[in-house]
């Protein structure tokens, strides 16, 4: 615990002395919530497009996590790294901790301008989904350092790009995929995401009781498994 959290907090600190990166990575969702909100509301609610915009963030964020992984490889850092006492999984766990810091930290940001503009979401359903985001930036950015171990450092931006659109389309961000026809509907239940974001929605409608919440909690805690045990045996292997 001791070496997950100095890992936490060095890379904490750096990362909070770059607020620009911060701001910078959550701006798409904020475009998209500030110039498609209102129109979206004329036919739909804030409480539903915004859980997709949490989504579409946590993609572009902890999803693109593996990116520090490939600057440290260039720089050096990695390597010097391995000669610490630190153990592996510490090593993994506190960067995979400072992505989901970011990650909730944006999301805040984006949720109090969308209560700016409409939303009204009951806290409770919000924190509730919160709590979802924390569960599904660890799974994100476990499986993201575990991509950029992988693959070539040239190649990990077009492939996690390329990745992320059709997941990101799948989960129904913008529209709910009851309104899709019926085969894209059914593809889309591949996607652990919609799972993840119909619970969030439901929430933000103020339903915390409901089979649906159970699913999406139920699948964001099998990701979130697979995706740590995915990035720590990946990490452990490469940097061993």
């Amino acid at each position: 615990m001791r070496d997950t959290w100095l890992i936490f907090r060095h890379n904490t600190r750096i990362t909070l002395r770059n607020k620009f990166a911060i701001l910078i990575t959550a701006a798409q969702p904020l475009f998209f919530l500030v110039l498609f909100g209102p129109i979206f509301a004329t036919f739909g609610t804030w409480e539903t497009l915004v859980p997709g915009l949490i989504i579409q963030l946590g993609l572009l964020s902890a999803g693109m996590a593996g990116f520090g992984v490939v600057f440290d490889w260039r720089s050096g850092v990695l390597e010097r790294l391995r000669v610490t006492p630190a153990g592996r999984l510490p090593l993994l766990l506190g960067r995979v901790l400072n992505n989901t810091f970011t990650l909730v930290v944006q999301t805040v940001l984006l949720v109090a301008v969308a209560y700016l503009i409409g939303l009204r979401a009951p806290l409770l359903g919000v924190l509730g989904a919160m709590a979802l985001v924390v569960v599904l930036g660890v799974s994100l950015a476990a499986l993201s350092y575990a991509a950029a171990m992988r693959l070539n450092e040239h190649l990990f931006a077009p492939v996690m790009m390329t990745a992320v659109w059709p997941l990101m389309l799948l989960s129904g961000t913008f529209l709910p995929m009851s309104m899709a026809p019926q085969w894209l509907s059914t593809l889309s239940y591949v996607s652990p995401f919609r799972y993840v974001l119909e619970a969030m929605r439901e929430l933000f409608a103020g339903t915390y009781a409901s089979g649906v919440v159970a699913v999406g909690v139920l699948v964001v805690a099998a990701f979130a498994a697979i995706s740590l045990t995915v990035g720590t045996r990946v990490f452990s292997r490469d940097n061993a």
